[in-house]
């Protein structure tokens, strides 16, 4: 992101992407205007909310007339680097990192897995797409020889802080954290937790205690 756009609250920050992914299908579609009352349902966060995430970008439309979808869909990508190509590391090719790896962030054309690490020696050598599979023994070396910047971690907890210190020591930037354990790691590292189990029993307990509010969060792909 820009200079400008990191001073935005994060809250807003975690929304440009969802509003980035519904402007491309609208101009794959061939539609020129979009309302926020439109967008607001597409994407299932309040017209209100949606105007005041943009407002921090200055005057992106026009009362009465909404937004201009080209010029938002440019500005977006701008803003999210849409245009520069980031390179992923996967580490731990178990389940969750094969399904990961297949998916491959197929509708987001500038993000990547790249490669990917195991300690098992019946996948290591081998390709899962076209994602090659590398030993974790060297995984110091070849993430600074990639010049990748972030990691996904699908490893068993146990291992997670060491593999996550040898990740600072090949100077990663971001990780992306599948694992229940939480990382010790500098400031200067961005770290974003996804705790699966943590999520479905918060969801379990919002059924239960709060059965009649509709209120939809975003999706974590």
């Amino acid at each position: 992101m820009t200079n400008d756009a990191m001073k935005i609250p994060q809250a807003t920050a975690k929304r440009l992407p969802l509003y980035y992914r519904f402007l491309l299908n609208l101009h794959s579609s061939g539609k020129q205007r979009v309302s926020s009352a439109e967008l607001s349902e597409a994407v299932k966060v309040d017209s209100a909310t949606i105007r005041r995430d943009f407002s921090y970008f200055g005057a992106l439309g026009k009362k009465g007339y909404g937004y201009n979808v080209n010029y938002l869909l440019t500005f977006f990508r701008k803003t999210l680097d849409q245009d520069e190509l980031t390179k992923v590391a996967l580490i731990g090719v178990g389940n969750l990192g094969t399904a990961l790896m297949n998916y491959n962030f197929s509708k987001n054309n500038n993000t990547r897995i790249e490669i990917a690490f195991d300690v098992d020696s019946g996948k290591v050598g081998s390709k899962i797409g076209d994602v090659p599979i590398y030993h974790m023994d060297d995984l110091d070396r070849i993430v600074v020889e990639e010049g990748v910047q972030v990691a996904i971690l699908t490893v068993p907890a146990v291992v997670a802080q060491p593999i996550t210190d040898r990740l600072v020591q090949a100077n990663i930037k971001g990780i992306l954290n599948f694992t229940p354990a939480r990382l010790n790691v500098p400031s200067s590292i961005r770290i974003h937790h996804i705790d699966l189990a943590v999520e479905l029993q918060s969801l379990i307990y919002f059924l239960k205690h709060y059965p009649t509010d509709t209120e939809t969060t975003e999706s974590i792909e």
